[in-house]
């Protein structure tokens, strides 16, 4: 079976996507989506699918099984509840939701229709992420402490002035949206669900929104972590774990430094890049096929846009704020 889906938004990151799948015998792009036809006519055209500014034409085409989600934030549950209603199959882009009713009200519609809902956390199928899941479910870690994260990418120059991506209402608490929210899946997925966060965000650099945010996490398990996400910085990225028996680094997407108790130099395992986009859009037809669930379940997608809530309420306020 091959998932034909149409493709929703068609700026830098949705071209990303359908650029990934090409060639890919388990989904296909066969429709575009986008506010801005003249930005992406061409891009189309040399891909060979139609393209259009009516969401609700591609919903109701019986050619089409599925919506590939790749719109502002604040569009996605009303979009994912209406593919829903259609009974077509979703794939939704990161962040999920901006709080966590509207989370909670697109999980359930989705269930209700009896259709996938996948929630497009691509390091999730990082090689290294999923060793470090392993490393803990073995307990080489003992206990797990805690862990410190950072995600960063300079955005100075990067996006048209009138880009959404620049709209504080679309991107609260900076490189969250963008950024930060994978490692707070990724905290999730590895440490369990968060009981409260503490957050600082402001803008040194960047005028149209925050450039420089930092979190701390508490874990209903006693487990703590920092996140840190800049906008105005060279490219990085860091996740590091901390347990009572090892800790383990990511020096980067792909290596990995684990070192224990009795170690006087680290074990490294450097593992090959793979693009990550197909494999999340490739494990979304898996899921739809029924060959395999999508690794990001409906709770997790429900939580983490309840702790990124609690995030921008606590920069708001200064406050600690438990996670509903």
């Amino acid at each position: 079976m091959t998932v034909r889906a149409a493709i929703v938004g068609l700026g830098r990151w949705g071209q990303r996507l359908v650029s990934s799948v090409e060639g890919s015998d388990k989904i296909r792009i066969v429709a575009g989506v986008t506010r801005r036809l003249e930005r992406a006519q061409g891009f189309a055209d040399a891909r060979g699918f139609p393209l259009g500014a009516d969401y609700d034409a591609v919903l109701r085409d019986p050619a089409i099984d599925a919506v590939v989600l790749a719109t502002p934030h604040s569009l996605h549950a009303d979009q994912v509840m209406a593919a829903a209603a259609a009974g077509k199959q979703i794939f939704c882009d990161k962040p999920f939701t901006l709080d966590k009713a509207s989370a909670e009200r697109a999980v359930a519609a989705a269930e209700a229709a009896g259709v996938t809902l996948a929630v497009g956390f691509n390091r999730r199928f990082l090689p290294a992420f999923r060793q470090v899941a392993r490393l803990i479910a073995d307990g080489t870690f003992g206990t797990v402490l805690h862990a410190e994260a950072n995600f960063s990418v300079n955005a100075v120059g990067r996006y048209d002035d009138d880009s959404w991506r620049l709209d504080r209402s679309e991107a609260p608490g900076g490189g969250l949206t963008g950024l930060g929210i994978h490692l707070i899946d990724a905290m999730i997925d590895l440490m369990g669900p968060i009981d409260s966060v503490f957050a600082q965000s402001t803008g040194r650099v960047l005028s149209e929104i925050d450039d420089t945010t930092s979190v701390l996490f508490r874990f209903r398990s006693g487990a703590s972590a920092n996140l840190t996400t800049l906008l105005a910085t060279p490219t990085f990225f860091r996740f590091h774990l901390f347990g009572s028996a090892a800790h383990v680094e990511l020096r980067g997407p792909d290596r990995l430094e684990l070192t224990r108790l009795a170690d006087t130099v680290a074990t490294v395992t450097d593992h090959p890049p793979i693009d990550l986009e197909r494999a999340e859009l490739e494990a979304f037809a898996d899921a739809v096929a029924g060959r395999a669930a999508f690794p990001v379940r409906g709770a997790d997608a429900i939580h983490g846009a309840a702790a990124f809530e609690a995030i921008i309420r606590s920069a708001a306020t200064g406050q600690p704020v438990p996670v509903a």
